[in-house]
């Protein structure tokens, strides 16, 4: 939806099942419509859309997209946004450290965002941006040569080069956001900046790199690695990157007592990564791979070693319903985001409500169905960005 500023609201489609392009239509119809009814209904409504490889093929068939396009207008829905993150199947299934596969060490992650692009430009209303996020060139246990780090960042070019290239051909704006994550080639702003250094360093003076490539800042993400807000964004503008989108979302956070370690073990899935970082009074971290094994390792330690003061843990819980005790979510790292928004809001104009993991919640952080905690998410959104001049309501 259009807020003051210039800015763009959605909420990621991700949060729904659909791998082929008729299973994600379906959900369009059947969720996000319903969401539309509530919060907007008289208004246009935007759509942060999440397609699959699969999806995207499906829909660059000429009849089908022009289909969609009708769809769009009669609905009075428009599309700003692609999630490009997750390739395949990304609910229902084991994902973990899948979802970072292919990587852009890959041709087939280039040539899967490049038609994500195509598609935008087809989408897009004129006047408006567009943007796509994509992960932050590959798991770090995937591949640590510098080769590999190469090759990351030459196919990001061929893909700069792309973008470049169909915003010449159809007179649209569009950019690719990184979205840093912990355990991930970039999961700090230190790291994504040394990224952005080096491709400068490769292609000096081009104006396409800071035009089409930037960074999605991920709230739940940068908070889990324990970056404060205030510095960790304006690093990121102040040494010149885009940011190309705001993921608004919520990590969990909890003091790793037996009790607490008891009360996460019930909530693992065995569906997503979820990365815990541990920090300790005196600031030193530690950061486990997965939520079990963070589990493991303090019930192993804790007779003889000083428990970590704080874990915060890669799970996007609900930002609008703080959990019960003893669970704490990072709503201050958001809302501090939103708080360089009120004094620049010119950083971004891409605001995407992001909180996929709903499907794997347990029972007690589940206060209604999807549609109804979607809205929810709208209302208290939408007050705070209105407590900030940023949007009417």
């Amino acid at each position: 939806m259009k807020l003051n500023h210039g800015l763009h609201l959605a909420y990621t489609t991700n949060v729904h099942r659909g791998e082929t392009w008729m299973e994600t239509f379906n959900s369009l119809q059947k969720y996000t419509l319903a969401v539309r009814e509530k919060i907007c209904p008289r208004e246009p409504f935007a759509i942060g859309l999440r397609l699959s490889e699969h999806a995207a093929v499906e829909l660059s068939d000429h009849a089908e997209l022009l289909r969609f396009q009708r769809w769009l207008g009669a609905n009075a829905c428009y599309v700003f946004t692609i999630n490009g993150f997750p390739y395949g199947r990304f609910h229902g299934a084991r994902v973990k450290e899948q979802v970072y596969r292919p990587d852009w060490t890959s041709p087939e992650r280039v040539s899967y965002t490049n038609l994500l692009f195509e598609l935008l430009a087809q989408l897009v209303p004129a006047g408006i941006e567009g943007s796509v996020s994509t992960l932050p060139g590959s798991f770090k246990a995937f591949h640590p040569t510098p080769e590999a780090l190469k090759a990351i960042r030459q196919n990001l070019w061929r893909t700069v080069e792309h973008i470049a290239h169909v915003c010449q051909q159809t007179g649209r704006m569009m950019h690719l956001g990184l979205e840093p994550e912990p355990l991930c080639q970039l999961e700090s702003s230190a790291e994504t900046i040394h990224l952005f250094e080096h491709l400068r360093a490769e292609h000096p003076h081009d104006p396409r790199l800071e035009t089409h490539l930037g960074v999605n800042y991920d709230t739940c993400h940068f908070a889990v690695e324990f970056e404060d807000p205030h510095n960790a964004l304006p690093c990121l503008v102040n040494n010149g990157i885009k940011i190309s989108k705001i993921h608004l979302s919520s990590a969990l956070k909890v003091l790793p007592t037996p009790d607490a370690c008891e009360a996460l073990g019930k909530i693992t899935d065995d569906g997503y990564l979820h990365q815990v970082c541990a920090r300790d009074a005196a600031g030193n971290r530690s950061i486990y791979r997965d939520l079990p094994e963070a589990i493991l390792a303090n019930q192993q330690s804790v007779t003889h070693n000083p428990q970590w003061e704080e874990w915060r843990i890669h799970l996007h819980v609900p930002f609008h319903a703080p959990p019960a005790p003893p669970f704490e979510n990072t709503n201050d790292h958001l809302l501090g985001i939103l708080d360089l928004l009120q004094t620049t809001p010119e950083i971004c104009s891409h605001l995407e409500m992001e909180t996929y993991t709903w499907e794997v919640l347990p029972p007690e952080l589940k206060t209604q169905g999807v549609v109804d905690q979607l809205a929810q998410e709208y209302t208290w959104m939408l007050a705070e960005l209105a407590k900030r001049g940023l949007a009417s309501r």
